[in-house]
């Protein structure tokens, strides 16, 4: 009869072995956890779009993208702002954050339209019918011209100018 497969001890050496293989097994699972935990995801769905790529040497903007964490900590502000505009009368959609798809859309066909601005690289993030521009153009006059476009748009409230002047 096998003894290893009744019941019986493990060798003097194989008890180590057995706790080794537990002790890297139980690590290998925090280190899972507290991956998935860190993973950052763009969990509130914020639209977040490349408008232009004529810069090469400009550096590709942080998304929305947030861990898990982050998210929870935001939630409840995020609850609060999207519905106050509605509740105050400004939105007729019950959520400010609801408008964000369609506002992205005409943030981008407004600036492939307008031809100003095939020399940037920018690009476009979306929250509660605010729009943030990021990127590189070429001069501070181009810059506020992009602003000023994404700032006349239809359900637009407010307009963050993050973008860098880049020499030609």
């Amino acid at each position: 009869m096998d003894t290893a497969l009744h019941g019986a001890r493990p060798a003097p050496g194989g008890q180590r072995a057995v706790r080794a293989v537990r002790a890297v097994a139980l690590a290998l699972a925090v280190v899972a956890c507290a991956a998935v935990a860190q993973e950052r995801r763009n969990y509130f769905n914020d639209p977040f779009m490349q408008l232009t790529l004529a810069i090469a040497q400009c550096p590709v903007p942080p998304g929305p993208e947030v861990s898990l964490s982050e998210m929870q900590a935001q939630a409840h502000g995020r609850a609060e702002r999207g519905t106050s505009c509605f509740r105050a009368g400004r939105c007729r959609l019950p959520n400010a954050y609801l408008y964000d798809a369609e506002i992205m859309e005409r943030v981008q066909k407004a600036v492939q339209v307008d031809g100003r601005f095939a020399d940037t690289s920018v690009w476009a993030l979306g929250q509660r019918r605010w729009v943030w521009l990021r990127g590189c153009v070429r001069s501070p006059e181009q810059a506020q011209a992009l602003e000023q476009l994404v700032r006349g748009l239809d359900d637009v409230e407010a307009v963050v100018n993050e973008l860098e002047v880049v020499a030609p």
